[in-house]
């Protein structure tokens, strides 16, 4: 006899569940509390630019295996784009000097061999830093591990930054090497950098949908669950205003919400309950350019720039819109925004200007600022402890998202990961066979 399986939460971790679940045994049925699916990995109509933007900016590289095992499953992998080289061009601003990193392919790094392809500056000694990362300990921070100099100040710090979406001083160093590890410690194959060609609905969430409606799983946007009812250690109902769903003996719940909305729905029913519970922010700015631009060298082919001694760390080029990402942004929360736009706008025409057959306007174009004040838990030794794993105390309650105990950042892979892993025990509970791997 099937179960039905209630995956509360409509962004990439319970979506990433419905994909793995839907045409199984079991019936599935997703709730999202929003009026679309996605939640921060998602597009839509930007009114006042008259286009569709997406709500944030995320690099993906080609070695993440869960994003592109999502993306297969829903028919999408060829929506990603990105250069055919593992390219990351770079500004520093306060030096006026520009790069483009260029790794080796293989795993051998004979790129920090290369003044040509290295950072400038640095000296081998610095790749020790990168070592110390994969070797972290739990309370370690990432300004333990890094050597001092330019490898530093111009790759990893900024690596560290956007990928924790917190700063080094604080920031995890075993997070952070996790991430090492499957990256550049795998070589160049395992880096080349991925965007959607169009944008994160396009390729994350409306191909999603679309296979679940194939599927015949259930969709309900504008549905928020207000409570979980429990009987001991069993779900028994969710509350959806006055609507009560009943759980059955055979169903089962994944909670894939973001970290307070879970601590809101279950820190009073499950004892021991833990979640993080501090926050950073990421701001993006998204400036609509009259034309879009033409670009030469090393940014023509990646279509993005990381910025160094800015505000600004990266802008990515998107025909008209030029996108531009400030992770760990609590640290501008008391600064004007009108100022915070254009002091951007200024790193932004240092940026692209030399890589542009044109200068783009002096005057600010219109925009569109975005700032995401829960983007992620903050990636700290201390909350990173608080994550907690895939099972609960209920039997038939399990968790996803990538606040979860995915053993990465807050990141779309770690987000899919953890809907897996939920589907996972989903089939474990029930000794039904998941999808192959």
């Amino acid at each position: 006899m099937s179960g039905h399986v209630h995956i509360i939460g409509g962004g990439l971790a319970g979506l990433s569940a419905a994909v793995e679940l839907a045409g199984s045994s079991e019936r599935v049925t997703v709730y999202e509390a929003g009026p679309a699916c996605g939640g921060r990995a998602r597009s839509y109509l930007d009114r006042h630019l008259g286009c569709r933007i997406d709500n944030g900016n995320h690099l993906l590289l080609s070695g993440n295996p869960a994003v592109y095992r999502y993306l297969g499953l829903i028919g999408a992998q060829k929506t990603l784009v990105g250069p055919g080289r593992p390219v990351f061009p770079f500004v520093d601003l306060a030096e006026r000097l520009r790069w483009t990193l260029d790794l080796s392919r293989g795993r051998v790094p004979l790129w920090v061999l290369s003044r040509r392809r290295r950072v400038p500056g640095m000296r081998l000694a610095e790749l020790r830093g990168l070592l110390a990362l994969m070797d972290a300990t739990p309370d370690m921070v990432v300004s333990d591990c890094l050597q001092p100099g330019s490898l530093s100040r111009r790759l990893l710090e900024p690596f560290a930054i956007s990928v924790l979406n917190t700063m080094p001083d604080t920031g995890s160093a075993a997070l952070l090497g996790a991430v090492v590890k499957e990256s550049l410690a795998r070589g160049g194959r395992n880096c080349l950098p991925r965007f959607p060609e169009q944008g994160l609905s396009e390729s994350f969430v409306d191909p999603a949908l679309a296979h679940l409606s194939v599927l015949k799983a259930t969709v309900r946007t504008g549905s928020r669950v207000s409570a979980v009812e429990m009987d001991g250690a069993t779900v028994t109902a969710l509350r959806l205003g006055d609507e009560q769903v009943a759980i059955g003996e055979r169903d089962t719940v994944i909670m894939a919400v973001p970290a307070p909305v879970a601590s809101g729905l279950l820190a009073a029913q499950l004892p021991g309950f833990s979640a993080p519970d501090a926050f950073e922010s990421i701001l993006n700015v998204h400036f609509l350019l009259p034309a879009a631009p033409t670009l030469t060298g090393g940014l023509a082919q990646a279509r993005f720039i990381g910025v160094v001694g800015g505000i600004s760390e990266w802008v990515f080029v998107k025909d008209r819109i030029l996108s531009v990402t400030v992770s760990a942004a609590n640290r501008y929360d008391g600064r004007d925004t009108d100022e915070l736009a254009a002091l951007i706008w200024n790193e932004v025409r240092a940026a692209i200007d030399p890589a542009a057959t044109a200068p783009l306007p002096v005057a600010m174009p219109p925009l569109r600022i975005v700032r995401e004040k829960r983007a992620t838990f903050a990636a700290t030794p201390a909350q990173d402890r608080l994550r907690p794993g895939t099972r609960t105390m209920a039997a038939n309650l399990l968790l996803a998202g990538d606040w979860t105990a995915t053993g990465l950042p807050a990141t779309i892979e770690g987000a899919i990961r953890s809907g897996a892993a939920a589907a996972k025990a989903v089939h474990a509970r029930r000794g039904t066979p998941g999808r192959p791997e």
